[in-house]
């Protein structure tokens, strides 16, 4: 068997269906940009006016002929409304990966897609599926140093993808000593491209492999429960000189008394009386109360705030008084006091 040379193979194939798609979009006029795997249209398409559409604007396709492109696809979606993006998913040979994205401009005109192009036969024998997209924009990351810190991962992120908008991290259900990254994007697209590029391998972020999936319901309801005892982050506003990034809160003796302690130590060194504000911004169903805290003191050069959970099974403390003693720990870490 002989086999065509590594860089020329790929032309070879599907040759007539790629020359039709070619003169295709010079008899229209439309261009197509292919990136990291997928061949997009528009996004938007020239001569849009206004914002992008709304959520539930997408449909999915499916179950594609892979030797059919653009040319024979978007005239079909175009019959039931104005598309604003049209994205197919590539193979290396230049075959299409059997599925595709249309968005349109509203929601009604996805339904419309839906209930006259579901089953339809886009040649004999060969009924496409389409359905709403999910629009998933959440991946799950897991396998991460456990040294890692969200700060240096975001930067990472932003280098292998554009889209990022929150990363948080978890102790990961899966692997000892590693952590589990839920990663959230602007949109479906965004978060479809950074899957595949992390996919690929970073190993910027990591020697060893990564496992990269969509966030699945059970994990990310776990990954709540999760949340039950979590770890304390206090997040200092501003930048202040000698005064970390990020404090995790271990258990400590003077728990309980620190807002005494903080008061003394105030005293002491002059910087005048700590002033605390407390929100209660969530309430877990376990028990748990989830509080923004700050912290003032009149002496030093920015004020401490950040979040904490608390249970009310103290007697006679309530869940906003434990809370600021959460935070007088802190911040009694952080002044060199504990």
């Amino acid at each position: 068997r002989r086999h065509l040379p590594l860089q020329t193979w790929p032309e070879s194939i599907n040759q007539v269906n790629k020359t039709a798609l070619l003169t295709w979009m010079k008899e229209t006029g439309i261009d197509l940009v292919q990136i990291n795997g997928q061949r997009r249209y528009g996004g938007p398409p020239p001569g849009w006016v206004g914002d992008a559409p709304p959520t539930g604007s997408e449909v999915f396709i499916g179950k594609l002929p892979q030797d059919v492109y653009e040319d024979t696809l978007i005239p079909l979606f175009q019959r039931v409304g104005k598309l604003y993006e049209f994205r197919l998913m590539m193979t290396f040979s230049g075959l299409n990966r059997g599925f595709a994205y249309a968005k349109y401009g509203s929601r009604h005109s996805a339904k419309v897609a839906v209930s006259a192009l579901n089953n339809f036969e886009v040649r004999k024998g060969c009924s496409i599926l389409v359905c709403k997209s999910t629009e998933k924009c959440e991946l799950s990351m897991d396998g991460l140093a456990a040294s890692l810190s969200r700060k240096h991962l975001e930067v990472l992120l932003q280098e292998a993808a554009e889209g990022i908008l929150s990363v948080t991290l978890y102790p990961s259900p899966f692997q000892k000593r590693a952590q589990l990254a839920v990663l959230k994007y602007s949109s479906h697209r965004a978060a479809a491209m950074a899957k595949k590029s992390l996919m690929e391998g970073n190993k910027r972020i990591s020697e060893e492999d990564l496992r990269v999936e969509w966030l699945k319901p059970d994990l990310k309801q776990k990954l709540r429960c999760s949340e039950e005892k979590p770890s304390v982050t206090w997040l200092p506003r501003g930048k202040c000189p000698g005064s970390p990034k990020e404090v995790h809160a271990p258990l400590s003796p003077v728990l309980g008394k620190a807002l005494e302690l903080l008061d003394a130590l105030c005293r002491r060194r002059r910087l005048g009386t700590p002033l605390f504000f407390t929100k209660c911004v969530q309430v877990n169903r376990n028990g748990w109360l989830r509080f923004w805290c700050q912290v003032v003191i009149p002496g030093h050069p920015v004020p401490l705030s950040g979040f904490t959970w608390v249970r009310q099974d103290m007697a006679g403390a309530s869940g906003h008084d434990k809370a600021k003693d959460m935070l007088a720990m802190q911040v009694l870490s952080i002044l060199g006091e504990s």
